[in-house]
């Protein structure tokens, strides 16, 4: 996407896009732009509306953003206007931008101009959307300088566009060793370090838990860890770790599951949202120091799988007991947060997983749900959540929940095999395995990263957690602490 800007209209010809604050359906004063007046009678603005007209050969696309306006709503619809309108949009289009408008909602709308090139046909043969055409330009018709807002906004929408094909494109594309090359090939593009271990390399690291998930699969298990450091070395950077659940198929294992397997090539996008935002953070080159891991399996039905009343070994030595084999994201988690706590031990930890559907009967599909032993951690990354529309609402780790993964046999259990309090249970188990790390918040967003939308016909992907996981550590590096 071309982008240059420009002070007038004088010599433009093609599509204006017009945002326009509500005023009245009963307001005299009709809404002007240029040479054109629309009257209040056919459009004032009402949020989510838009108005198209013609003037002198080009078409002027007024855009209804209501009284006041969020930042997701404001993505949203200029993502409906990019999405909806590709026969009105031309090689050349401007976008009007007043001065009244702040950098983030600059932001808001060129990322959702941008994601509405997204078509989750990826084995269609379709036309290219207009955007991405080698002769598009897009010119932003402001007085002010909003050139940051714009490069920031199409930085963040490429990670979210690559983070929605990883999670949409099917299961026997995304495999394990998919996303370790996908990891290897951006760690060389945008400049971070990835190291990626094989199912040997985890067998001799006692990945014990992890190689237990991805053994019964045909696909190769892949232990990837990621390492970023900004080209210019600054010293006392603050260290993220981040670990994200990348179960690339989740069948339930020898618990299979009974219904809505369909859906479960979604089950890796807490990972892929680790991955989208580590490209996001290397693009940007933040000043931090981010230690990734993600640990890639399928959980499938063969000989070779997993057992129920099993007891494995995990690489923080503790012996855990398979009640469920559905349990799985947080068995290939708790090796990831053991890992990267004793090889990194990076100062604010983060793991992010599509983990249980309690998450989703708790809340629906309006918010992630949050844990945290950290109250500053909460507040952070709650304000962050719901600047951006990527909502997360906290949930209790009282200690009386531990005696729902206490085992008789071994160290710990991984399901507590009752039919509440599953998403609290879950996170208790990745607290067993955190070390008491006291920064550490876990994200359960199995409800928010792949849901039906006016986008496609079908459920897809979200790419909750990149813009998230990224606006958080801007937020650490701004204020020196949560």
């Amino acid at each position: 996407m071309k982008i240059r800007k420009i002070d007038s209209l004088e010599n433009f010809s093609g599509t204006v896009l017009v945002p326009v604050f509500e005023t009245s359906v009963k307001n005299i004063l009709p809404v002007k732009f240029e040479n054109l007046e629309i009257s209040s009678k056919v459009f004032y603005g009402k949020k989510d509306s838009y108005y198209l007209a013609e003037d002198k050969g080009n078409v002027y696309i007024f855009i209804g953003l209501g009284k006041t306006i969020d930042y997701k709503s404001l993505k949203t619809i200029f993502r409906r206007i990019a999405s909806k309108e590709k026969d009105t949009l031309t090689a050349n289009v401007s976008l009007f931008l007043p001065e009244v408008f702040t950098e983030e909602q600059a932001e808001a709308m060129i990322s959702g101009l941008y994601l509405g090139t997204y078509n989750i046909g990826h084995y269609k043969k379709e036309e290219l959307h207009p955007f991405l055409q080698t002769d598009f330009e897009l010119s932003i018709l402001s007085k002010s300088d909003f050139s940051k807002s714009i490069s920031k906004a199409l930085k963040l929408t490429q990670a979210q566009l690559e983070t929605f094909a990883l999670v949409d494109l099917p299961p026997n594309k995304v495999t394990p060793k998919y996303l370790a090359q996908w990891a290897e090939a951006k760690g060389k593009q945008y400049g971070f370090k990835v190291e990626v271990l094989g199912l040997e390399a985890a067998k001799n690291e006692n990945l014990g838990a992890f190689v237990a998930v991805g053994k019964g699969s045909k696909n190769e298990a892949q232990f990837v860890i990621m390492n970023y450091s900004p080209k210019s070395s600054e010293a006392n950077l603050k260290h993220i770790g981040l670990v994200g659940k990348g179960i690339t198929f989740d069948t339930g294992g020898l618990n299979i599951k009974t219904a809505g397997m369909v859906n479960m090539k979604c089950d890796m996008a807490g990972g892929a949202a680790v991955l989208g935002a580590m490209q996001l953070i290397a693009d940007l080159q933040l000043p931090v120091k981010v230690t990734a891991i993600v640990p890639c399996a399928e959980n499938s039905v063969d000989a070779k799988s997993f057992l129920p009343s099993e007891v494995i070994q995990s690489y923080s030595g503790n012996s855990i007991e398979i009640i469920d084999t559905d349990a799985e994201g947080r068995l290939i988690l708790a090796d990831g947060l053991s890992y990267i706590i004793k090889n990194y031990n990076p100062g604010y930890l983060i793991d992010i997983a599509t983990l249980t559907g309690s998450s989703v009967a708790t809340f629906g599909y309006e918010c992630g749900a949050l844990f945290s032993n950290n109250d500053a951690i909460v507040k952070t990354i709650q304000e962050t959540g719901e600047s951006i529309g990527e909502r997360l609402w906290q949930l209790p780790l009282w200690d009386v929940y531990s005696k729902d993964i206490e085992s008789d046999i071994a160290d710990v259990k991984n399901f507590s095999g009752k039919a509440v309090a599953g998403a609290i249970s879950a996170a208790k188990f990745l607290e067993f395995f955190t070390q008491e790390h006291p920064a550490w918040a876990h994200l359960d967003i199995a409800g928010v990263a792949f849901l039906d939308n006016e986008f496609t016909k079908t459920k897809h992907a979200t790419a909750y957690g990149v813009h998230l996981l990224t606006k958080f550590i801007e937020k650490i590096i701004t204020h020196g602490k949560c």
